[in-house]
């Protein structure tokens, strides 16, 4: 038995692959999967902006050291 993954362009497909699964064709294993959301995305403005700056300053302090004593 194969698994493969899809992505549905059209609602029409889904209807067709559920008549499929109805049918026992088919076994749909998951549904509404949905791409992974990137990171800068999902946490866009969950922090001020005082916070990022000294983030980033830190973070670049931090490399600097880094580099220093490599």
């Amino acid at each position: 038995m194969q698994t493969v993954i899809i992505q549905l362009t059209n609602q029409k497909a889904l209807r067709l692959l559920e008549e499929l699964e109805e049918l026992h064709i088919i076994k749909v294993l998951k549904k509404n999967i949905n791409p992974e959301e990137k990171l800068s995305d999902k946490y866009a403005g969950k922090i001020s902006s005082e916070i990022t700056e000294k983030l980033q300053k830190h973070i670049s302090e931090s490399r600097s050291q880094w580099d220093n004593n490599a």
